[in-house]
């Protein structure tokens, strides 16, 4: 075997080193695309990380619109929220 020959890669190291390189980048791209996000919406919100937050009588409001519960119970439970 002369002086060249496969070494200890096999001649398979420049088709790992490669693959790395591309998973390393397509990290890295995620984490900044993930940072924009974050930063630009504030963590919430239209970023789709977090919901907004709904108000109680907002729910209440919803639930009466559905007929989850009656008039009575609505106008009770408003009073209590108010």
């Amino acid at each position: 075997m002369g002086g060249y020959g496969y070494g200890m890669m096999g001649g398979g190291g420049f088709a790992l080193g490669w693959f790395m390189m591309v998973l390393w980048w397509a990290f890295i791209l995620v984490v900044v695309v993930a940072l924009v996000r974050w930063l630009a919406g504030g963590g919430r919100g239209e970023s789709g990380f977090l919901p907004a937050p709904r108000k109680p009588l907002d729910i209440l409001k919803e639930r009466y619109a559905r007929g989850d519960i009656d008039r009575e119970t609505y106008d009770r439970m408003r009073r209590d929220l108010e």
